[in-house]
C-alpha cells in the first residue's frame, strides 16, 4: 500500500514504467495526470550522490528552526532545512522535477513549482555535495569539505559496520541503568584503596625500574583505547541508533581511533550524551578489569595501567579540541559544529554589513545555546591565541631542547642494539617515537597555521592594495621583532641538561647531570680562567698539613691547569694505599674551606710527565706517604 502525493491510496507498486516516447514515468504521474508530452523537452531528472544518507531530523536542536542531518559518501555531513531535506528524500534517479514537486508540495504544505526545485537542486544540494549535476554519467561528487585543522585524517578501518554491530551487540547490557550504578560506585571504592591506601605512584616506579612491563603497559593503553571505541558504539546501539565502522587515523601527527556513530543524530538528547561518554565509562570498565587482574595475580603493572586510566579520561573530556569532551559540550548546546560558529561569533561581535548577518546567523541559535556556544568561543579563541603566541616566543628553546633530546635519544638507541641489548633497544624505540610525534606535531601546525593566515590575509586584502600593505608591513614588523628577540637573547633560554627521569625509555643517554658552571668569584675572577695554560694553581689550604675536609670529610683542593698537570695529581691520589679516586669536581679556594684572606695561590711550574710509581713529585702539593693523608683528587678527570 502506498500514498501518493494527492494522499489516496494505491495498492499496486508505484515504481517507473516506460511512458510515451520510451521515457519512464511512475504510477503517480499516471494518476495525477502529468504524464510527459511526446516532443517536449526532456525535464532534468536529479540523482543523489553515491554513498549519500539522510539521517532525519536532529533532535534536541539548538536551533530555532529544525534541522536535518545528511551525509555524505565521503563522510562529510552537512545540515539541510526542512524544504531541502524533502527535495533530497524524493530524488531517486527516476523523479523529474515536476513529479518531485508533486510529492513536496504534499508533504510540505505548500505549492512549490517544478522550477522551484530545479532551482533549489542545482544553487543548493549540488554545492553541498548532496545530488549529481546534470549531464555528469557517474555519481561520485567532489563537493568541497570542512577542511578542519583538528581533523582527523588518514583513515583506516579496523572494524567493519558488520562487525561493529556484534560487538556492540555483545557489550550493549553494560548499559543498563543497575549495571552504569554498580560499575561506578565501584570505580569509587577502587580510587579510595588504591589512591588512599595502596599508593597509586608505587606501581609507576615499579614499571619504570623495568623494561619489559613498561612494554606490557604500553599494550595495555592501546588495548584500553580500543575497548573505548567500544563503549561508543555499543551506547550507540543501545540508544537506538545504528554505530558503524571503528578505525584509526592521525589526529595532528598522533595516532587517535575513532567510531562512526553519525546516525545518532537523529535519536534523542540523552542517547547522544550517553553515546558520547560510552568511551569514558568504558575506561572505567576497563580499570575495574585491570583492578580485577592485580587481586588475580599480585602483579603491580596492572595498577600501573589502572593509573595511566585516569590521565586518558581526563584527556578525553577536555572540550578543546576534538575529543569527546568536544562532543558532549555540543550535544549539551544542541549544535553538531561548535568549530563552525566560532567565526559568526566573532564576526557578529563587529559592527558593519558582516556584522550584521553573521549576528543574523547567530540569532538562528536558541539563548541557552547561544549562551552555551559564545561563553565557549569566547574562552577557547583566547587560549589559542595565547597558547600560540606562548610557543612563539619560547621557540627557539623548544626546538633546542628537542634536537638535543632527539640526538641522544637516537645515538643512545643504536649503541643499545649494536651492544646486543635488543629489550633495551625497543624501549629506547618507544621513547624516540614520544619525542618525535610533538616535535612532529609542533612542526604541522606551524604550516598550517601559517598557511591558513596567510590565506586568510589574501581574501581579506583582495583589491584592496592600501590594506595589503598595510597588512604586510604590520607582519614584517611582528616577524623582525620577534626575530631579534630570538637572536638577541631576549626571549628564554634553553634549560640545561637534566639526567632522565625514566632511564629506561633513554638508554644510552647519560644518568648523572653535568657539573655546573663555576660561581665567579668576590674578586671577580673565575677558577676556570685561573692561571696560563700549562700550570697549576693551588691554595695552601691544598697542603697536606693545610688541609680542609670537604662536604663528604676527605681532604679537598682547588686546580686548574694542563691535563698532565690533573693525571700527575690523579696518580699521586691512586697510587696512595687504601685510597681510591672520587668524582671529578672543581673547587675554588673559598669553596674548600681556605681562608678568603690568606695568601693568594703561588703558580708552579709546568708539571712533568706523570710516572707510575708513588715516588714521583707533583708540582702542586708534596709527594704523600704511607703516614700521612694524600691530597684530594678533585680536580682529576673523571676517568682517572
Amino acid at each position: 500500500m502506498t500514498v501518493l502525493g494527492d494522499g489516496t491510496t494505491a495498492l499496486y507498486d508505484t515504481g517507473p514504467v516506460p511512458g510515451p516516447g520510451g521515457r519512464p514515468v511512475t504510477y503517480e504521474q499516471v494518476a495525477t495526470g502529468t504524464l510527459p508530452v511526446v516532443g517536449a523537452p526532456a525535464r532534468p531528472v536529479p540523482r543523489l550522490s553515491a554513498g549519500l544518507q539522510l539521517h532525519g531530523e536532529y533532535q534536541g536542536s539548538g536551533f530555532t528552526e529544525a534541522k536535518y542531518i545528511a551525509r555524505r559518501g565521503d563522510g562529510q555531513v552537512v545540515q539541510l532545512s526542512r524544504l531541502l531535506y524533502l527535495v533530497a528524500s524524493s530524488v531517486d534517479g527516476v523523479r523529474d522535477v515536476d513529479t518531485i514537486a508533486h510529492r513536496v508540495s504534499a508533504r510540505f504544505g505548500r505549492e512549490v513549482s517544478g522550477e522551484n526545485v530545479r532551482y533549489l537542486v542545482e544553487n543548493k544540494l549540488e554545492p553541498l555535495g548532496v545530488t549529481v549535476p546534470e549531464g555528469q554519467e557517474d555519481d561520485e561528487v567532489d563537493a568541497p569539505r570542512s577542511d578542519l585543522l583538528l581533523a582527523l585524517k588518514g583513515h583506516r578501518v579496523i572494524f567493519d559496520e558488520r562487525r561493529t554491530a556484534k560487538i556492540a551487540r555483545a557489550f550493549g547490557w553494560l548499559h543498563r541503568p543497575a549495571v552504569v550504578v554498580a560499575v561506578l560506585l565501584s570505580a569509587v571504592a577502587m580510587d579510595v584503596w588504591l589512591f588512599g591506601f595502596f599508593g597509586a605512584i608505587e606501581p609507576v616506579l615499579e614499571v619504570l625500574d623495568q623494561p619489559l612491563l613498561i612494554l606490557i603497559v604500553f599494550v595495555l593503553t592501546v588495548a584500553s583505547l580500543v575497548f573505548h571505541e567500544f563503549g561508543h558504539a555499543s551506547a550507540c546501539r543501545y540508544g537506538g541508533a545504528r554505530p558503524g565502522c571503528i578505525g584509526c587515523g592521525l589526529f595532528l601527527i598522533w595516532p587517535s581511533m575513532y567510531t562512526d556513530v553519525t546516525d545518532v543524530y537523529r535519536i534523542s538528547r540523552a542517547g547522544r550524551l550517553r553515546t558520547d561518554l560510552g568511551g569514558v565509562y568504558f575506561n572505567v570498565v576497563f580499570m575495574l578489569a585491570m583492578a580485577g587482574a592485580y587481586f588475580a595475580t599480585k602483579a603491580q603493572f596492572f595498577l600501573a595501567a589502572v593509573y595511566l586510566g585516569h590521565f586518558e579520561i581526563l584527556e578525553q573530556l577536555m572540550p578543546a579540541v576534538r575529543l569527546d569532551g568536544y562532543y558532549i559540550l555540543g550535544d549539551l548546546a544542541g549544535v553538531p559544529d561548535l568549530y563552525g560558529k566560532i567565526r559568526p561569533i566573532l564576526l557578529s561581535l563587529a559592527p558593519g554589513a558582516r556584522g550584521r548577518a553573521a549576528r543574523t546567523e547567530v540569532a538562528g541559535l536558541k539563548k541557552s545555546a547561544r549562551t552555551i556556544v559564545a561563553t565557549w568561543v569566547l574562552t577557547m579563541v583566547p587560549l589559542i591565541i595565547g597558547e600560540m603566541g606562548y610557543a612563539l616566543w619560547n621557540l627557539p628553546r623548544i626546538l633546542t631542547t628537542m634536537v638535543r633530546s632527539l640526538t641522544e635519544q637516537l645515538l643512545g638507541t643504536g649503541s643499545a642494539f649494536v651492544h646486543g641489548e635488543i629489550l633495551a633497544g625497543l624501549v629506547g624505540v618507544i621513547g624516540t617515537v614520544m619525542l618525535l610525534c610533538p616535535m612532529a606535531g609542533v612542526v604541522y601546525l606551524s604550516v598550517k597555521i601559517g598557511g591558513r593566515l596567510f590565506r586568510a590575509a589574501k581574501r581579506a586584502t583582495a583589491g584592496r592594495p592600501t590594506l595589503r600593505l598595510a597588512v604586510c608591513v604590520l607582519a614584517l614588523a611582528g616577524l623582525g621583532g620577534l626575530s631579534y628577540a630570538w637572536v638577541s637573547g631576549v626571549t628564554p633560554q634553553p634549560l640545561p641538561k637534566k639526567p632522565p627521569i625514566a632511564p629506561i625509555l633513554q638508554p644510552g643517554v647519560p644518568t648523572t647531570a653535568p657539573p655546573s658552571p663555576d660561581a665567579s668569584q668576590p674578586g671577580g675572577d673565575r677558577s676556570s680562567s685561573a692561571g696560563d695554560a700549562g700550570t697549576a694553581s693551588a691554595s695552601p689550604s691544598a697542603l697536606p698539613g693545610a688541609a680542609s675536609p670537604g662536604p663528604s670529610g676527605a681532604p679537598s683542593a682547588s686546580a686548574s691547569g694542563s691535563a698532565s698537570a690533573s693525571a700527575a695529581q690523579a696518580t699521586a691520589a691512586s697510587s696512595a694505599p687504601g685510597k681510591k679516586p672520587t668524582k671529578s669536581t672543581t673547587r675554588t679556594p673559598a669553596s674548600s674551606g681556605g681562608s678568603a684572606g690568606g695568601p693568594a695561590p703561588a703558580s708552579s711550574p709546568p708539571a712533568p710527565e706523570p710516572s707510575p710509581t708513588p715516588s714521583e713529585s707533583v708540582p702542586a702539593s708534596p709527594p704523600p706517604s704511607p703516614s700521612e693523608p694524600p691530597p684530594s683528587d678533585s680536580a682529576a678527570p673523571a676517568s682517572s
